[in-house]
């Protein structure tokens, strides 16, 4: 008797051992959103000059780190840094880190120059320059290349003071402008309403090291150190905590608007949704298909009405480490903008229409070029 019921508690113990161990694996196998923190410059390259004796590289790295150290006290967060010290990394080893992490953001911290008393924040995505300023700002940054062995091999043909060299850059990128865009706007909304400070806006030009990344990225200049009160502020311990905690704000803002989306309330189907409206025009456009998108997440949904609340016609894609949600499906422009709006009136307020041609997604704006019946 004594035998069996050792037995029996050794049982036990062995399996809530297991279930133990197996509910650690499956917390430290949970996929979390990974953001890759970069700081500009390091090592022999000092980034932009000021006589104010601030240096650029330093100023970066003091504010990646504390961007890192706010964010990491998200357990559902993690942070891959391309530089922790005072060392020379190439721009494309800095696209190929972020690339290995399969990271969900890339976020690059520098600090701008002037000859003038310019001051402000603006931040950049990939893109080609608008005018001779985003280029002056591109080329400043890609010249490090000159500082890298071999930058022939790496970068092709690529010429930072020649603007045709930049026509190519936009490709790799254009898949997750959209995305990009939103994290860049806010960091902006960040910086003008909690600190107060000019709103230089969102950006595009052709910066290196965000062609060489396959994820929404982007390029923050924090502020001008030319500038004898701002330069002063980004060199202050006050200036840089500031600042990462804008950054780590708006990170966790775009974070959270990409999985707020998506539902953990089953909802009944009580009421299903109309999709179409009769008496109104309609708006054709010969093999464009326009969808609602709804939602973008880590999580992969059955695309059923009781995970979308209600929303009946769901469909879902893979792109990346992302799975997205649409709504409707229709070539009618009309008809996919009342979709729209009842996506909206159903809680997914940051709802937008999107467009296919032959199966793959394409801008809005050129959809919307093609003839139409």
């Amino acid at each position: 008797m004594k035998t069996n019921l050792h037995y029996i508690i050794v049982s036990i113990a062995l399996i809530f051992t297991c279930f133990l161990t197996s509910a650690t694996n499956i917390t430290k196998n949970k996929e979390k959103f990974v953001v890759v923190l970069d700081a500009g410059h390091g090592g022999k390259d000092p980034g932009k000059p000021s006589k104010h004796g601030y240096k650029e590289k330093d100023i970066a790295l003091s504010i990646v780190l504390a961007i890192g150290k706010e964010l990491e006290k998200n357990p559902d967060i993690e942070v891959v840094y391309t530089r922790k010290t005072d060392v020379f990394v190439d721009l494309f080893v800095r696209g190929k880190i972020a690339n290995k992490a399969n990271a969900n953001l890339f976020v690059s911290v520098h600090c701008n120059a002037h000859t003038s008393q310019a001051y402000g924040s603006e931040t950049y995505v990939l893109g080609l320059h608008r005018n001779e300023t985003n280029f002056n700002v591109a080329k400043a940054e890609n010249e490090v290349i000159f500082l890298e062995k071999d930058y022939k091999k790496n970068y092709g043909e690529f010429d930072p003071n020649s603007p045709e060299s930049y026509i190519g850059l936009t490709l790799m990128q254009e898949e997750y402008l959209d995305q990009s865009i939103q994290l860049a706007s806010n960091i902006q909304n960040q910086f003008t309403n909690k600190l107060k400070r000019k709103n230089r806006g969102v950006k595009q030009a052709g910066f290196i090291v965000l062609h060489q990344t396959v994820m929404p990225s982007v390029l923050v200049e924090t502020g001008f150190i030319t500038n004898t009160q701002e330069g002063r502020y980004l060199n202050s311990k006050k200036g840089q905590k500031e600042l990462a905690i804008a950054i780590k704000d708006a990170i966790v803002e775009y974070k959270n608007s990409v999985q707020q989306n998506v539902s953990d309330t089953i909802y009944e189907e009580t009421n299903p949704v109309m999709t179409t409206m009769p008496g109104d025009e309609t708006l054709i456009f010969d093999d464009i298909v326009f969808k609602v998108q709804i939602a973008a997440s880590s999580r992969d949904l059955e695309p059923k009405s009781y995970n979308f609340k209600g929303l009946t016609d769901i469909s879902k894609e893979k792109v990346g480490d992302l799975y997205k949600y649409y709504f409707g499906n229709t070539s009618d422009y009309n008809e996919i903008r009342r979709l729209e709006a009842i996506a909206k009136q159903k809680g997914y307020t940051s709802s937008f229409v999107v467009a296919f041609q032959d199966d793959k997604q394409i801008k809005l704006s050129e959809a919307l070029k093609t003839s139409s019946n």
